[in-house]
């Protein structure tokens, strides 16, 4: 047995054993099924994560492996959301969540109140499990603006995973950074396990979303889209960045992960804010 048959047999594949058709014929089955569209991803990256869940599954036969994504919905789902990216806790960077507890989130509430309007809606790209648009909600819980109603969407491109985050169930180890006040005030013991209360689950929506299709962006005032453009090349990036600021409100909100940052003309759209948290503001349409 070859080296490399051995290394199959026992479920330890790389990236680099993945042959490019095989590759290919992934990317077609999740375009074809899930409109979720590999092309443009960091082709390394691809390769990882797709080796990363056959090493989960156990898979040996690549050909037997590829008949059971036509069949198998489930496999599927699990193969998309290892792609997808599914890394999370509640107020992941707390340093973020404190520049928007204190300065961004009570503007964005000035600035509607000041506008005569009765709503704001912030908008979760890519939230996995829920924690991040969770986390937002349980800041707006604390601030209660008066006068305002609060619209938070979560988006992701597993439909699988989106019923975890509706559960709003969490295991300790994602809850680290949450003050145990807040702990004892929002969540609920479980069996093991803890459940955030229904008044700030109602806070938000989820709904299956890709922002690399067509589909229309949310009208919102506030964008976390964090750790995602990371995974895209620089000229989907721009086009992501591009729609992001079709789809803000004037003076609306941007935030990024900290090893991410505006480039290519739309740099010229947005005025950052605090650089370190990688937050930006839309600035107005020149006319």
């Amino acid at each position: 047995m070859s080296d490399l048959s051995a290394k199959m047999t026992l479920g330890r594949w790389t990236g680099e054993d993945l042959k490019e058709q095989d590759f290919m014929a992934i990317m077609d089955l999740l375009r074809e099924r899930r409109a979720f569209r590999l092309d443009h991803y960091k082709d390394r990256c691809v390769r990882r994560r797709i080796a990363k869940r056959l090493r989960a599954a156990g898979v040996a036969d690549m050909s037997a492996y590829l008949d059971q994504l036509h069949h198998d919905d489930d496999e599927l789902d699990a193969l998309l959301a290892t792609l997808s990216i599914h890394v999370s806790r509640f107020f992941r960077n707390p340093g973020t969540f404190q520049v928007l507890e204190q300065d961004v989130l009570p503007d964005l509430c000035r600035r509607a109140k000041a506008a005569g309007r009765s709503s704001l809606r912030f908008w979760s790209v890519g939230c996995a499990g829920g924690e991040e648009p969770y986390s937002l909600a349980l800041l707006m819980d604390e601030l209660k603006p008066a006068g305002l109603q609060i619209e938070i969407l979560g988006t992701d491109v597993s439909t699988s995973i989106l019923e975890i985050a509706r559960a709003g169930c969490y295991s300790r180890e994602r809850l680290t950074e949450v003050p145990p006040s807040v702990l004892q005030c929002y969540f609920k013991p479980v069996g093991e396990d803890y459940q955030l209360i229904e008044r700030v689950r109602s806070m938000v929506s989820f709904e299956r979303h890709n922002v690399m299709s067509s589909t229309a962006f949310p009208a919102v005032d506030l964008i976390l889209c964090r750790n995602v453009l990371i995974y895209f090349s620089r000229a989907e990036q721009e086009r992501i960045l591009t729609r992001f600021s079709e789809a803000l409100s004037e003076e609306g909100a941007l935030v990024l992960g900290r090893s991410e940052t505006l480039i290519g003309a739309i740099r010229g759209s947005y005025r950052s804010e605090f650089p370190v948290e990688r937050i930006y503001r839309r600035l107005p349409t020149q006319e």
